[in-house]
């Protein structure tokens, strides 16, 4: 009787330990480890649509963030409409999210963003919005809403400045027919989307500014009869197809035999540079040993990259991916813990208690990684 009391207590601890170990383990039903995380519904992070290169880049970063934390989340794609990414954003709440993300289709109102504001603060869910611009009224209307962007100002200063400089050291080579002026097209991605409008007044006007420093006429659009000064994607996707488009067709009436060339090209971010490019080079331009049409971008994509270090592009400003990526997650983790909501963000990029702002630098081929 002894012996077998002796025995079940014997296997009694064996069980207990073997229970502890299984309870102290980190490893899923599947065996496979996981990180604790401290979501409770999934984190929703919604895109104004997956084709855009930069946000591309940045839903790389952000989805590898979220990955390495072992954070449940899901990547929603509007497909550049804004009906589509509210009832996204309807659906996520309904499944319990625990916070959205959000890359606002619509930025020609605030009506949008404020829908998907009211949507989160009756469940009181968290809200980070981010690069395309939401007004600070809308913003601060919700205490769980922040917005992380860029000064969208700064983006334009710098690239005028770079296109400035560069048309002052080279100005005898690029002016084709030899008027004593530069003709410029410029590309806009979107009617009113302020990191649009901010890009294409200053990227201009601050050109001329250096332009008539150096004692040069400021820039001449390539078409007079385009009262506007510049050509703008219809669909609002700031899209390469778009620029190729109507580039190509200002290419067959704007040429160097008729001495009226394009002679500058500025788009309002890298993907429309590229459009353009692909149109110069149909057209027998900016290939080694041709004649190169200066082309400016925004954002530094590893394709405009690429087309820098060819020679077929000047120069862009680049935009951190990266850097919003982590931004983004830093104030993310604090809704989800608690904390307030700009902890461990640089305050030199900090905007009152409503916004963060990821510096831009100028990308050129000296400054190639």
């Amino acid at each position: 009787m002894k012996k077998m009391k002796k025995l079940l207590a014997l296997l009694l601890a064996v069980v207990m330990v073997v229970g502890f170990a299984a309870c102290s383990s980190n490893k899923s039903d599947g065996g496979t480890e996981t990180k604790k995380a401290s979501n409770k519904g999934e984190i929703s992070v919604f895109y104004y649509t997956f084709s855009d290169a930069y946000i591309s880049t940045v839903r790389s970063s952000m989805d590898k963030i979220l990955k390495d934390g072992g954070y449940t989340y899901n990547d929603y794609d509007a497909n550049g409409n804004q009906t589509t990414q509210t009832e996204q954003v309807q659906t996520a709440l309904a499944k319990g999210s625990s916070l959205l993300i959000v890359n606002v289709v619509d930025t020609g109102s605030n009506d949008a963003a404020q829908n998907i504001i009211n949507l989160a603060k009756a469940q009181n869910v968290p809200v980070i919005f981010f690069n395309r611009s939401v007004d600070q009224s809308v913003i601060e209307s919700y205490d769980k809403c922040v917005f992380v962007g860029t000064d969208y100002e700064q983006a334009g200063h710098m690239q005028g400045q770079m296109i400035g400089e560069y048309l002052v050291n080279n100005y005898d080579k690029l002016d084709l027919n030899g008027d004593g002026k530069i003709s410029y097209v410029m590309f806009k991605g979107q009617e009113g989307n302020m990191e649009a409008i901010a890009r294409t007044k200053y990227g201009v006007e601050d050109a001329d500014a250096v332009l008539k420093k150096a004692g040069k006429p400021a820039l001449e659009f390539y078409d007079s009869a385009n009262k506007n000064k510049y050509l703008v994607d219809q669909d609002g996707l700031w899209s390469s197809a778009a620029a190729t488009n109507y580039m190509s067709t200002a290419l067959a009436q704007y040429t160097e035999s008729n001495k009226n060339m394009i002679e500058l090209v500025i788009a309002n971010n890298d993907e429309m540079a590229l459009g353009a490019v692909s149109a110069l080079q149909t057209a027998g331009y900016n290939k080694e040993g041709k004649t190169v049409i200066p082309v400016f971008g925004v954002d530094a994509t590893d394709a405009a990259k690429s087309a820098i270090k060819s020679g077929s592009m000047v120069g862009t400003i680049k935009q951190d991916a990266q850097g919003m990526a982590s931004a983004i997650t830093t104030i993310m983790s604090n809704y989800l813990n608690e904390k307030t909501a700009l902890e461990g963000i640089d305050t030199a990029n900090v905007v009152g208690t409503w916004r963060v702002n990821i510096p831009y630098s100028a990308y050129t081929a000296d400054s190639a990684e």
